[in-house]
């Protein structure tokens, strides 16, 4: 059956629900079969008409079974018969109730349409329990590769560098104090040697 696409705001869905064409009101009018009706019928609900036989599954009158005797459409409620109460000033009329608080017992098949709806419905649930009762397609298997994850190579740890110290002023001077007294002195060249010298270049 299908549903009424209301809106939000609760008073736009009574605007489209007490506006609602012929069409769409009397798939309002749905109400449950009986478990009898439903296994030998093959169908879950029916739209509640005139002549069916009605169980009240709700509200003060609850167990009460009837036969639809009215249906206003235009109120969405239906009369059973026998379902009655007294007015103040004596007269008395019947309860209205809506079709969704009741459950069909017995349905009225004098409307040949009708038995051509229930068929329809019981050839859809017999095609929907053949398809679901069908074992799936082969599926043809995939062999996954199963990749062997390798742990994360450690990465060798940096070495900090040693921050070096600068010595202070007083230990460079001493430091190279030390290095010149290591130093062997150059041995000086006396005038005589050196004037020894200049003449054997000289060739005399």
């Amino acid at each position: 059956m299908q549903a009424i696409k209301l809106a939000t705001k609760p008073t736009k869905q009574r605007k489209t629900l007490y506006g609602a064409p012929d069409h769409i009101r009397y798939k309002i009018f749905a109400a449950p079969l009986s478990p009898e009706l439903r296994a030998s019928h093959g169908a879950k609900s029916l739209c509640a008409r005139s002549g069916d036989t009605v169980r009240i599954m709700r509200g003060d009158h609850k167990g009460f079974e009837g036969k639809i005797t009215r249906i206003d459409r235009k109120k969405y409620r239906i009369y059973v018969e026998g379902l009655t109460r007294e007015k103040v000033d004596g007269t008395t009329i019947f309860v209205p109730i809506h079709p969704s608080k009741v459950m069909i017992t017995r349905l009225n098949l004098d409307d040949k349409w009708r038995k051509k709806i229930i068929e329809r419905k019981k050839a859809a649930r017999m095609k929907a329990e053949e398809v679901a009762e069908k074992p799936p397609k082969e599926v043809v298997e995939i062999k996954e590769e199963v990749v062997e994850e390798k742990p994360p190579e450690k990465k060798p740890k940096r070495r900090k560098k040693k921050v070096a110290i600068k010595p202070s002023a007083e230990k460079v001077k001493e430091k190279a104090e030390e290095v010149k007294k290591k130093r062997k002195p150059k041995a000086k060249k006396t005038r005589a040697k050196s004037k020894a010298v200049e003449k054997t270049k000289g060739g005399t």
